[in-house]
This record gives C-alpha cells, sequence and structure tokens, in this order.
C-alpha cells in the first residue's frame, strides 16, 4: 500500500512538472513589443554607423549607440520610392502585387486595396495593441486607410500625399492659381488627421510649413503616450512610426534649425536622430527596453538633384548614397540600398553588422515568425524569413535575389552581388532641364540587359558582360516571378501619363 502510494505522490509530481512547464515557458519568453522607426529618403552614407553623421556634418550620437547596442545591416534593401517601399514593408510582397509600384499622388486612383493584409493586421490579430503616427502614403480611400488595416490609431498627414503637401497653399498663393482668401486655402488644403479602428479620418488643423517644422515632435509625443499607456496596462504593442526625417522640405523645429553645418538636410537628420534617442530613452524608463525589437530603417536612398531646391540659403535638401550611384525614384543601388538597425536585447548581438541580403518586405514574415503570427496562404508573400540573421544563427541569410519595378515595368533584378537592368536608367534632358531621379526615363533596352558586379564596382561604371554565366540566376529568379503571377495575377500597375475612356 505504501508503495502504491509513494507511486501515486511521484505521479503526481511530475504531471504537476508537466502542467506548470509550458506557463514557465510562456512567461520567460514574452512576446516582444515592435517599434518600427522609418526614415523617409535617408541615404547610406547619411548616418554615423554608414560614414556620414560627424563626417557629413551632422552628428547621429543616439543612432551610432542604436548600432552599438544591436544589429547594422549593410545589405538592405528597398523598393525605388515612397509607396513602394511603403507597401512592401506593410504586405511583405513586390509593390506591384496591390497596385503601388509608383508614388500615389493625389487625385489618381491607386490605392491600397482592401483585401491586402497588412503588418497592423498581423500584429492585430496576435493580440497587440498598434499604432501608426505619420506618412502612410498608400492612398486615401476609406478601405485602404491604416485604420481599416489592422491599425487602432493613426494620427498624421493626408494618407495620399506626403510631407512636401506642407508647402501647397504657399505655392498656390505664389502663383496665384486659385483665388480665394488664406483662410479659405488652408481650409481647403492638406490637413493634419487622426482616426480610430474602423472609423473615419478627422481632420484636425491646417498642414502648414510651420506645423512641417513641428510634426516629428508631435509624432514622437503620441508614440511615447501610446507606449505608456500599453505599458500600464500589460499589453504587448506595435508601433510604426513613419516620421519626416530626410523628405524635403526638411524643415527643423526650433531646437534644431541650424545645428548641422550643412543646412536643412543636416538640421534633420539631427533632430530625427535625437528622436529615436527619445523613444529608446522611453523603452528603457518603462522597463520593456530588453522586451522590444526596435528597428530604425529608411523607406529609400535620398532625394538628390530632382529635389535639391527645397534647400535654403544655397545648401541643397538632398542626401548621401555613400559609394553607390543613384536616388529616389531610379533603381540604381544607391536609391535601394539604404540603412538599417535593429536591437533586440538577449537575442540580437550588440555591436554586430551583417552582409546578409535583407529586403524591406522580409519583416512581415520575420516578425511572423516571431511572434507566432499566420502568413496569409491565399497570395505570394515575397520576404523571406530572416529570424536567423537577428539571432546571429546565419551570416548569409535566407535572400539571394530581388526584383525592382517601376510602374508595369519590371527594370532591374539583384542576384548576390550582381545586378542586371532591363531597361535603360538614365536622366531626361540636358543641362537645366535634366531630370534625375523619380523624374527620369526607363527606356527600353535594344536587345540585351546591362550588368555591373556592385562588389567589384560599386558605382556602377564598369558593365560586367564577360560574366556570362550570371545571366541564368537571374533570369530563373525572373521566371520564377512570372510563372507566380500566372497563379496570382496582379491588379492593374498604376500608370499616371496614360488614360484610356474605353471600358473594360
Amino acid at each position: 500500500m505504501d508503495r502504491i502510494v509513494q507511486k501515486m505522490l511521484i505521479y503526481g509530481m511530475v504531471m504537476a512538472a508537466v502542467v506548470e512547464m509550458p506557463v514557465l515557458t510562456q512567461a520567460a519568453e514574452r512576446i516582444p513589443n515592435v517599434v518600427f522607426i522609418l526614415a523617409d529618403n535617408v541615404g547610406y552614407g547619411d548616418m554615423g554607423p554608414y560614414g556620414g553623421g560627424e563626417l557629413r556634418g551632422a552628428p547621429t550620437p543616439r543612432t551610432d549607440q542604436l548600432a552599438r547596442e544591436g544589429l547594422r545591416l549593410t545589405q538592405f534593401l528597398v523598393e525605388p520610392a515612397c509607396t513602394p517601399s511603403r507597401a512592401a514593408l506593410m504586405t511583405g510582397q513586390y509593390s506591384i502585387r496591390n497596385g503601388l509600384s509608383l508614388v500615389v499622388i493625389e487625385g489618381s486612383p491607386y490605392t491600397l486595396p482592401g483585401r491586402a493584409v497588412t503588418m497592423g493586421e498581423l500584429f492585430k490579430n496576435a493580440g497587440y495593441a498598434t499604432a501608426a503616427f505619420g506618412k502612410w502614403h498608400l492612398g486615401g480611400a476609406p478601405h485602404s486607410l491604416p485604420t481599416a488595416h489592422g491599425f487602432d490609431e493613426f494620427y498624421g498627414i493626408p494618407p495620399d500625399i506626403s510631407w512636401d503637401s506642407a508647402t501647397y497653399v504657399d505655392t498656390i498663393e505664389l502663383t496665384h492659381s486659385i483665388p480665394a482668401p488664406r483662410q479659405a486655402l488652408l481650409a481647403r488644403g492638406p490637413q493634419i488627421v487622426e482616426a480610430t479602428a474602423g472609423g473615419p479620418l478627422k481632420h484636425i488643423k491646417p498642414f502648414t510649413q510651420e506645423v512641417r517644422a513641428d510634426i516629428d515632435n508631435e509624432l514622437v509625443a503620441k508614440s511615447i503616450d501610446f507606449m505608456k499607456r500599453h505599458t500600464d496596462a500589460k499589453k504587448p504593442f506595435f508601433l510604426y512610426l513613419p516620421f519626416s526625417m530626410g523628405h524635403i522640405p526638411n524643415l527643423a523645429s526650433g531646437q534644431f534649425k541650424g545645428k548641422s553645418r550643412i543646412g536643412n538636410y543636416g538640421d534633420k537628420l539631427m533632430e530625427g536622430d535625437f528622436h529615436v534617442g527619445q523613444i529608446m530613452d522611453t523603452l528603457k524608463e518603462l522597463g520593456v527596453e530588453n522586451n522590444t525589437i526596435l528597428v530604425f530603417a529608411s523607406d529609400n536612398g535620398p532625394s538628390g538633384e530632382a529635389f535639391r531646391e527645397f534647400g535654403n540659403n544655397g545648401t541643397p535638401d538632398m542626401g548621401s548614397p555613400g559609394p553607390f550611384r543613384g536616388e529616389l525614384g531610379e533603381v540604381t543601388e544607391g536609391s535601394i540600398r539604404t540603412f538599417c538597425f535593429i536591437r533586440w536585447p538577449g537575442h540580437v548581438k550588440p555591436g554586430t553588422t551583417s552582409y546578409a541580403m535583407f529586403s524591406i518586405m522580409d519583416f512581415f514574415p520575420t516578425f511572423a515568425a516571431i511572434i507566432g503570427a499566420r502568413v496569409p496562404a491565399d497570395r505570394p508573400i515575397d520576404g523571406v524569413d530572416q529570424t536567423d540573421v537577428l539571432l546571429g544563427k546565419s551570416d548569409a541569410g535566407h535572400r539571394e535575389h530581388l526584383l525592382s519595378f517601376i510602374g508595369a515595368d519590371l527594370v532591374a533584378a539583384r542576384w548576390k552581388q550582381w545586378r542586371m537592368y532591363f531597361t535603360d536608367i538614365h536622366p531626361t534632358g540636358q543641362g537645366p532641364q535634366r531630370q534625375p531621379g523619380i523624374f527620369s526615363t526607363s527606356a527600353p533596352l535594344a536587345g540585351y540587359p546591362i550588368l555591373y558586379n556592385i562588389e567589384m564596382d560599386p558605382h556602377e561604371d564598369l558593365t560586367a558582360g564577360t560574366f556570362g554565366w550570371v545571366t541564368g540566376p537571374l533570369f530563373k529568379t525572373v521566371q520564377e516571378y512570372l510563372e507566380s503571377v500566372k497563379k496570382y495575377p496582379n491588379p492593374p500597375s498604376p500608370n499616371i501619363t496614360q488614360f484610356r475612356s474605353e471600358t473594360r
């Protein structure tokens, strides 16, 4: 009898341990908060850890600290412009799969489809509180708003235009194009807006150049309040902070005006660096620093010659692509390679650098894997899970290739260190009429693509036609994409220069 009792006691103790194990494991491995800060058109050569910062006349001490505390990606690849990159980030798909492979502009019909599944929905369905503060730029239709795609809160500029819309009323007055008093123009012009999940946009105040100069202070203050509220509520949070640092017109707030040695652009770099530090300090003060993935990246390479005239006092309002060529709107290496830092204490090794090819699309499946969320199975997901890169388990990562689109056209492809162009990317016009960047032309090539080796020739000056064997892997990548389109056809591609009256 004693033996039976003894066995029963041992059995009970074992079963109790088994029952408790998942609870203990769950407590020890809480799902992390995620904060994603997205700069706007900041180049590879602008930030301190990439050779910019102090050497660019605009020190970035807090970003330097972030690099020391986390992972620096040196092959972080994006899409050629603001809307395409943001669509790719939010959906884990090439922008063309959602009809957003050109910049959304006011009045055009292109907008994020209602059936798109965004990162907001990914986190919301996993039990997170979600917020987006800043620039959405994926369209203003009701079904395209962040609050229609998983975000509990949104505050920022109109979701179908960008930061330069702060100049609209001033340029209307300058040109006398719309005869109306200033107050009437302000009432009809771009507005700061806000919304909550499922609700309409509410106008808060006119978006003027004065508001533009102070907007990032507002966005960061709202971000801090959001993080505090949900830390107090013991609820995991996903904060998406696409602020204005880097985008023309770079108008710094009073605290940073004149701080850099290179004018408005440098002032805004220093201000953005300060705001990143505010987010870092808040996470520490709230005691959630060790359980938060913090990402700081840029959506594109820099604005260049196309927008330099937004600068004041003779200083160009433009960034640096570092050793590469190109600027916002092109598909050259300097346009689609930019900076990215990832910090996750206890998981991401501090002070590390990865040369793994990492696309902005890869965050979608990577975050899904980390938080245990499901990636949609009814559509192609072009991003790949790069958790092994974050955790230091893989040097090369799980990506070898990337395609680049402009409008309906597949214009370039990357495979490892090789870049191939299917169109001739070149500035239009001559002399003062030269139009680079987003206004450049992509003319079809007559016969053969152009090939470069980015490691041998970072500036893409010398064609690599003698390496003919490279075309095989590149064309295989293209063919795989074309096969996926047969199964999952793309929506109509954006085109804002050709209009047809016939119905289809």
